[in-house]
């Protein structure tokens, strides 16, 4: 599990430094926030499969839009990261997405 967490920070870091950089939004706020965020749910993630690992696709795929959310609404709350809601939710869905796609892909 612990190399997932970091492997999942690093490439959710990328996209959290791209789009603070590209859209000139502090990087240190949003990518702490991330940090916290994915200490808080990615042991989350590994509760759930673990418990429903008969049912592995669907509670992985329930399990990511949950963590999609909670991190939506952790980047949005922040009142350092300066993101509209309606920006925290893109944000934390591509940094997902990202992460997600590379993990389903990774021997880990």
């Amino acid at each position: 599990m612990i190399i997932t967490v970091v492997i999942t920070i690093f490439v959710e870091g990328v996209i959290v430094s791209g789009y603070a950089i590209w859209w000139k939004k502090p990087l240190g706020p949003i990518l702490l926030t991330s940090v916290v965020a994915n200490l808080i749910t990615q042991p989350l993630l590994w509760a759930g499969l673990n418990i429903f690992f008969q049912n592995y696709l669907i509670a992985l795929f329930v399990a990511e839009i949950l963590i999609w959310l909670m991190e939506s609404f952790l980047l949005g709350y922040v009142p350092a990261n300066k993101l509209r809601f309606k920006d925290a939710i893109l944000l934390a869905f591509s940094m997902n997405l990202a992460s997600f796609v590379l993990g389903w892909f990774l021997p880990v």
